[in-house]
């Protein structure tokens, strides 16, 4: 089976995770992937197959006769999409032979255009996965399992030698912990790579340093015809707040190794406000600066309106993994080498993002990022190309084969 007849198998089971849930998984529907991909890694031959309780899902493939003492690589990738756009009922799309020209979505309105998308000219002869522009398709990171569970069924069948292979999907790494609860002694790896979307040519071994930041306002509401000098209007006060930081960094001001600080959610009133934001910086050095700017609103709102009124609350989420990395870069060098060998040039792209990877370099599994062959995740114009996850699926192997080498 190729890979993109999974992917189209896999993205119709609904499995976004959620922001409002401190459970793991943020949702019970990702076990419905789970269940489904712990059936396959059994009917495939896999050992040590194993759904845990927070749907962390495992399955190995020992070492061929002979490739015994060659590192054990591990394969991950993630079982949820997006929690702020729909997930279900996903109707994938075939566009056979795409010619170069505007793919509606269906009956959506919603189109993949060329002059909004240039990539597409370079997909011309490729078949194209879409959705029907009411959904996500689901190929941030359903084309990662995808593709890992084909390399597994191609290294079994086609007996390719090879060193111990592990394997995981984890849950809710688009709430940003999808990594926290992976058994690292289990899953037995001496480096792994997270297969999370980007070119097929691509290594990611820069992330953001990443943090949510809330601000809680409190107001004071008295009748608008004695609020002389009295009224404290929470709303107005939270506008006040997100003036007070840099309009040129915002993420649709920013590339490359920009930071930015990003309102993703306000609410409030008179009496009460809250401003929600995520926080971004490839530099650790910036992005300290950054959350020492938050404070200074803090502190400068508390003077100017009285103690209390706003109260800062951070939350780091992950760092970036270079600092664990850059002195180890023969695992991002065994990437490169792979995708040579599939007549591809290799380019290193910082991540505008997070991956599970970060959080396990950390944890002391090194962990860069490959590509999936998909473009425009986490919104209803989200696509992939067949034969990219062919390409994509190829590198793996190779990768596979240079490590038992």
């Amino acid at each position: 089976m190729r890979a993109y007849e999974r992917l189209i198998q896999y993205v119709q089971v609904h499995t976004a995770s959620s922001e409002d849930s401190r459970e793991t998984p943020t949702t019970r529907r990702q076990f419905d992937l789970s269940r489904l991909l712990e059936k396959e890694m059994l009917e495939l031959g896999m050992e040590g197959v194993f759904v845990d309780e927070h749907a962390y899902t495992y399955g190995f493939i020992p070492a061929t006769p002979g490739c015994e003492d060659k590192p054990c690589v591990g394969l991950i990738a993630h079982l949820d999409t997006i929690p702020d756009f729909s997930g279900e009922n996903v109707k994938p799309t075939l566009v056979p032979n795409y010619d170069g020209g505007v793919v509606p979505l269906g009956q959506s309105g919603r189109s993949l255009d060329p002059e909004q998308f240039p990539h597409l000219k370079k997909l011309i002869g490729h078949t194209l996965i879409t959705t029907d522009g009411t959904t996500v398709l689901g190929a941030d990171d359903k084309a990662g399992v995808a593709e890992i569970m084909t390399v597994c069924e191609r290294v079994l069948k086609e007996k390719i030698p090879h060193g111990r292979i592990a394997v995981c999907f984890t849950p809710d790494e688009e709430v940003g912990h999808g990594a926290e609860l992976l058994d690292l002694d289990r899953f037995g790896a001496a480096f792994a790579y997270t297969v999370d979307g980007g070119e097929a040519w691509e290594v990611n071994c820069e992330t953001f340093n990443a943090a949510g930041a809330s601000f809680e306002v409190k107001g004071f509401n008295i009748h608008p015809g004695a609020a002389k000098d009295k009224m404290i209007n929470a709303a107005l006060v939270a506008m006040e707040i997100n003036s007070l930081l840099p309009a040129a960094e915002r993420p649709e001001h920013t590339e490359d190794h920009e930071g930015f600080f990003h309102l993703t959610e306000m609410k409030g009133n008179v009496e009460k406000a809250e401003l929600h934001y995520i926080v971004r910086d490839h530099d650790a050095a910036r992005f300290a600066a950054r959350e020492k700017t938050l404070r200074q609103i803090e502190k400068f709102i508390n003077e100017k309106y009285g103690a209390g009124t706003a109260t800062l609350s951070l939350r780091p989420q992950y760092r970036n993994m270079i600092e664990k990395l850059e002195g180890h870069m023969e695992v991002v060098e065994l990437a490169e080498r792979a995708i040579r060998a599939e007549g591809l040039t290799p380019v290193r792209v910082p991540i505008r993002g997070g991956t599970d990877g970060a959080q396990l370099s950390f944890r002391g599994l090194l962990c860069p990022n490959l590509g999936t062959g998909g473009y425009c995740c986490h919104g209803p114009h989200e696509h992939i190309s067949v034969e990219n996850m062919d390409q994509m699926t190829n590198v793996l192997l190779h990768l596979i084969r240079l490590n038992a080498e």
